[in-house]
C-alpha cells in the first residue's frame, strides 16, 4: 500500500465506511460492517512492527444472499471509497488447469492492468497544466510557424489575423501576432479552423490462432508489445480540427512527460498493498467431486484459485505481482450448495462469513427514494434533459414498491434489479413521447403505476416474461 492509499485509508474508521456505504447502499448493516473492518484492518497491519507484518493476512469476506441485494455493490464502492484497484470476476468462468478457458492468474493480470491505468491517470493529472501549455506551443506553430532567422514567412492563415490587426500595428510583427493567435486559441475562436496533424498510425498484426492455455493471453499481449518495439513508429497526416487537435497533442505530451517505469512500479505496490478482487458466483464451484461442465472438475478449479488467495508470485507483463495481500470479497447465493461444500483450504482462507438478507417492500422504498443515486432520483434527472418536469407521488412508490416485492415472490427473486425493469415499464411511454412533452410536469401518482402495470401484475406468465 503507497504512503498515498495508507492516508486514504487511515482517515477512514470503520465507522465512516459504513456511513459512507449508507449513502448509496439501504441495509445489509452486516455485510457493511465486515468489509469496513477488512479494510481498517489493512490499515493496522502497516502500523505493527515490519518482521510481524508479512505473517498478518487479509481478513477475506464470503457473502452469502442471493442476487440483487448489494453484494457486488458494496466491494465496488469499499474500492472507490479506498481508491483501490478492484476486479469482479466470476468464479464460473475459470476452468480447471488443462481444459480451454481462462486461466486464474488472468485476474491477477486483469487487475495489474486496472491499476496501471488508475496511475497512469493520477499522473496525468500531475503534469496536465504542463502538457497544455506544451500542446498549445504545438499548435500555435501549426497555425502560424515561427519566422527563421528574421525570415517571415506567411501563410493563408497568418495573413488573415494581419489584416484584422492593421489599426493595432500588429502587422509585420510575427511575434505579436503569434501572441494575438495565443489569445484567439484560448478564447475558442479557432476551434472550428482545420490543421493538418501528424498522429500514431495503428499497426496491423496478423492474426494468429492459437488454443488458450495458461498464460496464453499473457503472451499475446507480450507479442503485441515485441513487434510495436521493434518496428519503427509509423505516423500519419490528418486534418482535424483545432478543438481535435488541443486534446490530441495535450495527451501525447502528458504521454511524454510521465515516466512509465514509475508508474508500473506504484500500481504494482497498489495492486499487492491495496488490490481487490470480487469473486462472484463462488457457490458453483462448491461441491467436492461434482462436475461443473464436459469433465471439468469444480474441486479442481477451487485448488487453482487456492494459492492465488494463499499468496504466490504471478507473472505480468509489467512484472512479478505478489497476492499475499489483496483482498479477496467471495460471493454466492448458496441456494443449492453451502460454503462447507467449498474445499477446507478454501474456506480457511474465508475466516469472515456474513449473511445478506432478501429485500422486500419497505427495502424497495428506500432504494427508490434515499441513496444520492436513488432510481427516482435517476428518472426525473433524465426527463428533465428534454424539460419535462416529472414528480412521483409517495402512493405512487409505495405501489412500485409493493408491485415489486409481489412479482419477486410469484417469479424468480431478482432483488433490487426488480425495480429497474418495472421503472422501464412504467416509463415506457414517457420516455418515447418526451421530446414532444417539453415544458411540462408530469405527475406519476398510485393510480398512474396501477394503470401501466395492471395487466402484467395480474398475468403471472407475463409478469415473468415483461418484468
Amino acid at each position: 500500500m503507497s504512503r498515498k492509499d495508507e492516508t486514504i485509508v487511515e482517515n477512514l474508521t470503520p465507522r465512516d465506511i459504513v456511513s459512507a456505504l449508507d449513502r448509496y447502499i439501504i441495509g445489509q448493516k452486516d455485510a457493511k460492517r465486515s468489509v469496513a473492518i477488512a479494510l481498517r484492518s489493512r490499515w493496522r497491519r502497516l502500523q505493527v512492527p515490519e518482521e510481524l507484518r508479512d505473517e498478518i493476512t487479509p481478513k477475506n469476506i464470503i457473502m452469502i444472499g442471493p442476487t440483487g441485494v448489494g453484494k457486488t455493490e458494496i466491494a465496488r464502492r469499499l474500492a472507490k471509497l479506498a481508491e483501490a484497484p478492484f476486479l469482479k470476476v466470476e468464479a464460473s468462468k475459470f476452468t480447471e488447469v488443462g481444459y480451454v478457458g481462462r486461466d486464474v492468474e488472468s485476474m491477477i493480470r486483469d487487475l495489474t492492468e486496472i491499476a496501471v491505468k488508475m496511475v497512469q491517470e493520477e499522473e496525468q493529472k500531475k503534469v496536465e497544466a504542463r502538457a497544455k501549455d506544451i500542446a498549445e506551443e504545438r499548435l500555435l506553430d501549426l497555425l502560424i510557424p515561427l519566422p527563421q532567422q528574421g525570415n517571415v514567412q506567411k501563410d493563408d492563415s497568418s495573413q488573415d489575423v494581419q489584416e484584422s490587426t492593421d489599426s493595432d500595428g500588429a502587422v509585420g510583427v510575427p511575434f505579436a501576432t503569434r501572441e494575438k493567435f495565443r489569445q484567439m486559441l484560448r478564447a475558442g475562436k479557432l476551434d472550428e479552423r482545420e490543421v493538418d496533424l501528424e498522429v500514431a498510425a495503428r499497426m496491423k498484426f496478423p492474426v494468429v490462432e492459437i488454443f488458450s492455455g495458461s498464460g496464453m493471453e499473457e503472451m499475446d499481449l507480450n507479442i503485441k508489445d515485441m513487434f510495436g518495439n521493434m518496428l519503427p513508429k509509423r505516423t500519419k497526416r490528418s486534418k482535424v480540427t483545432v478543438l481535435e487537435a488541443k486534446e490530441i497533442l495535450r495527451r501525447e505530451e502528458a504521454q511524454k512527460l510521465i515516466d512509465m517505469d514509475r508508474v508500473t512500479r506504484l500500481a504494482i505496490d497498489r495492486v499487492e498493498g491495496s488490490g481487490i478482487i470480487f469473486v462472484d458466483e463462488i457457490d458453483k464451484i462448491a461441491g467436492r467431486g461434482a462436475t461443473h461442465g464436459p469433465d471439468v472438475s469444480r474441486e479442481g478449479v477451487q485448488r487453482d484459485i487456492l494459492p492465488i488467495i494463499e499468496g504466490s508470485s504471478v507473472g505480468t507483463k509489467h512484472g512479478i505481482v505478489r497476492t499475499e495481500h489483496i483482498l479477496f470479497i467471495a460471493a454466492g447465493a448458496f441456494h443449492i450448495s453451502k460454503p462447507s461444500d467449498l474445499i477446507p483450504e478454501i474456506q480457511g482462507r474465508f475466516p469472515i462469513r456474513v449473511e445478506l438478507h432478501s429485500l422486500g417492500k419497505e427495502e424497495f422504498i428506500r432504494i427508490l427514494t434515499e441513496p444520492q443515486n436513488a432510481l427516482i432520483t435517476q428518472y426525473t434527472e433524465l426527463m428533465k434533459t428534454e424539460g419535462v418536469k416529472m414528480k412521483f407521488e409517495d402512493e405512487a412508490i409505495v405501489e412500485i414498491a409493493e408491485i415489486a416485492s409481489t412479482v419477486n415472490e410469484s417469479a424468480e427473486n431478482i432483488g433490487a434489479r426488480r425495480l429497474y425493469t418495472i421503472m422501464e415499464k412504467l416509463l415506457d411511454e414517457v420516455s418515447f413521447e418526451a421530446p414532444g412533452l417539453s415544458g411540462q410536469e408530469i405527475i406519476i401518482d398510485a393510480k398512474y403505476v396501477r394503470e401501466r402495470l395492471k395487466d402484467v401484475v395480474q398475468d403471472q406468465d407475463l409478469s415473468r416474461y415483461i418484468l
